[in-house]
């Protein structure tokens, strides 16, 4: 029964250790999305985090218009991100 239990322990330390490496290298990826032809460009990173936000200043004037192109490009982000990681959506923080 011991030696069973020790192999099932290291399986377990070696998932764990799988999983904080694919979290660290989702967290260090990063992608852009644009709307707006370019006006807006967000960053995100693996685990789906804004990094960073660029806005164009001539579409400062149209605030509502300004906040559906900051959704497009998230969304634009987010798609291009599970296309390069398909198995993102199954993770337990995305």
């Amino acid at each position: 029964m011991g030696s069973g239990f020790s192999k099932m322990k290291k399986q377990a330390k070696l998932m764990q250790d799988q999983f904080s490496d694919m979290k660290s290298k989702l967290e260090s990826t990063l992608v852009e999305g644009s709307a707006g032809n370019g006006l807006v460009v967000v960053t995100l990173n693996g685990s789906k985090e804004l990094k960073k936000i660029a806005i164009k200043p001539e579409c400062a004037s149209d605030l509502e218009g300004l906040q559906d192109l900051i959704i497009a490009a998230f969304e634009d982000a987010s798609s291009k991100l599970e296309k390069e990681n398909p198995s993102l959506g199954k993770m337990p923080w995305g």
